[in-house]
């Protein structure tokens, strides 16, 4: 894009809704640029993040959890932890709030075509697979299967609710959802995503495995898709929740000899399994 990434971009808020709520609720916010050239010069592919915040609040780096495929507009989905994410979540249709981006690298969605998808995510961990899901989606014909696995402590916990019916549509398509606990009239699966993974079975040929949600999910993930016979190279996550300043400087975002923000936030397994600080 032709725009500094580094210059904050004013955004108008054209739409917001919950996708869980409690202490740590997650809102989901549409957003537009006000300048006409910044929006239309505005490129990301999945995977990337964004810095998003208020003037005189603060910044947070988010993940962008929509796919250029859907239109010329920006998605964020933020979970409410600290003082600018519960500032962003007082924002609503009409508000401004400063875009700065995108960072970090993509996942190789280029290199994937021809291949079969699964993707398997834990709660906010969804946020950043959902680009993939749309972008595959809109492209269906330049990929194989797509396998979308999902699962969160609670029903009440699981973001992107009302699109997984519609999901399940979709030719060669499949989403199998999850809860740790068993609830009255819940269809699903219960019992952990790692679990789920392995019911489910995937064969690793001609295969892309991604996945994202808490540390402890990611490290069984990983340790079954292995069981599974995936290729180090056929295994990918993301680790954008590091990130602080996005630019290389704050040192926050180290693992190993790799810092999150430069090196990615996309990583295929292969240079992550020797970096035991990654999923700490």
């Amino acid at each position: 894009m032709n725009t500094h990434p580094y210059k904050p971009n004013i955004a108008t808020v054209q739409d917001t809704w919950y996708e869980t709520f409690g202490d740590r609720c997650i809102k989901t916010f549409k957003v537009v640029f006000d300048d006409e050239e910044v929006r239309d010069n505005w490129t990301h592919l999945p995977g990337q993040c964004a810095m998003i915040g208020i003037l005189g609040t603060g910044e947070s780096m988010i993940s962008i959890s929509c796919s250029p495929t859907e239109g010329k507009f920006l998605r964020f989905s933020v979970m409410r932890a600290g003082k600018v994410t519960k500032a962003l979540h007082e924002l609503e249709a009409g508000d401004k709030m400063t875009v700065r981006g995108p960072y970090g690298n993509t996942f190789p969605v280029d290199e994937w075509k021809g291949k079969n998808i699964i993707t398997i995510g834990g709660g906010i961990g969804q946020a950043p697979l959902r680009p993939i899901i749309e972008y595959v989606r809109a492209k269906k014909s330049e990929y194989g299967d797509l396998t979308v696995v999902y699962g969160a402590r609670t029903s009440a916990d699981l973001c992107f609710k009302g699109e997984f019916s519609e999901l399940a549509k979709v030719e060669n398509t499949s989403c199998r959802l999850s809860i740790d606990a068993k609830e009255e009239d819940w269809p699903h699966y219960v019992g952990f995503v790692p679990a789920l993974l392995m019911e489910i079975n995937p064969s690793p040929e001609n295969t892309i495995a991604i996945t994202c949600g808490p540390p402890i999910m990611i490290n069984f993930v990983l340790q079954n898709l292995k069981k599974l016979n995936f290729p180090d190279d056929q295994i990918y996550t993301t680790l954008e929740n590091r990130m602080k300043c996005g630019i290389g400087k704050c040192g926050r975002c180290n693992a190993g000899n790799l810092y999150v923000c430069k090196d990615g936030p996309v990583f295929s397994y292969a240079m992550l399994k020797n970096v035991p600080e990654a999923f700490a």
